[in-house]
């Protein structure tokens, strides 16, 4: 019998890789082989017991050695079926396994979600939002990543991140904004020695417009350069908790806009994924 079973296992690759060995045939062998009773696989399967009955001759008349020896009492597996069903469940169930995982992520479930954020404040947000993200989505993996603020939309339209925590407003037609999560005041950020570091407050019309630093780089960096007397930098109330500087005063801009952190995505790009990360930094996003 262990020469059959050699036969078997040759015939059935070379089946498989024809494309000759149909799903439900290998899920009727599997099946029967567990559990020995044809009424119980067919139940199991959800067709007729004729059904499974015919599927295994099919097969045993293919293959040309018996798989299952039956009688009005039992069914037994041949070692022949044995050993088939060894080698055919673990690369089924790995078979099975891989189409699940595509499907999923073709329909925005599985694989990994690239996040981008640009403050540390939101980097904070970002990794609650991930933390019950990956409770309701345990298949979708989620990295997150600092940018600087010039680089959020070039990477989002060109797919290097999937959704990313930004500021309003966004004026690019192929980007789609959130809801707001966060809300904060606005503040300037100001050299220590500044004419208007002492003030309790500042308005827009207090700020000469040519000393706005509007340059590229990381909070840090444009920080750094109010500190060293290139400019002012009106930025959210977070800095004073998390850029607090000896180098850099921060006064209170009355009359500005508060600044509202939203999660921005690419048009078109609204999966599962997107959706689900969505309501988890809403979910994040409350106090409490």
């Amino acid at each position: 019998m262990r020469r059959y079973a050699t036969i078997v296992k040759h015939d059935l690759t070379m089946l498989v890789e024809a494309g000759m060995l149909e799903r439900h045939e290998i899920e009727v062998l599997l099946t029967l082989c567990e559990e020995l009773h044809f009424g119980r696989t067919a139940d199991r399967l959800r067709i007729s017991t004729a059904r499974v009955s015919q599927t295994v001759a099919k097969l045993e008349r293919r293959l040309g050695v018996p798989l299952f020896d039956r009688s009005s009492r039992r069914v037994a597996a041949t070692p022949a079926g044995r050993d088939l069903y060894a080698e055919l469940r673990p690369a089924w169930d790995r078979i099975s396994a891989a189409v699940e995982h595509t499907v999923a992520t073709g329909r925005g479930r599985g694989g990994t979600l690239e996040v981008a954020f640009v403050e540390a404040a939101t980097g904070q947000l970002l990794t609650r939002a991930a933390e019950l993200f990956r409770e309701r989505l345990p298949d979708c993996a989620v990295r997150i990543r600092e940018a600087q603020p010039a680089q959020v939309i070039p990477w989002l339209r060109e797919g290097e991140i999937d959704i990313a925590l930004g500021a309003l407003p966004v004026h690019d037609p192929d980007i789609t904004a959130g809801p707001v999560l966060v809300t904060e005041a606005r503040i300037l950020a100001v050299p220590v020695n500044h004419r208007l570091a002492q003030r309790r407050s500042v308005t827009l019309a207090d700020i000469p417009a040519a000393t706005v630093l509007t340059g590229t780089g990381t909070t840090g960096e444009l920080l750094t350069s109010v500190g060293a007397g290139k400019g002012v930098l009106p930025i959210g109330a977070h800095a004073r908790r998390y850029h607090a500087r000896p180098d850099v005063a921060y006064v209170p801009l009355r009359d500005a806009a508060p600044v509202q952190w939203v999660l921005l995505w690419r048009k078109g790009n609204d999966s599962a994924r997107i959706r689900g990360f969505v309501s988890a930094a809403e979910a994040a996003a409350q106090p409490g």
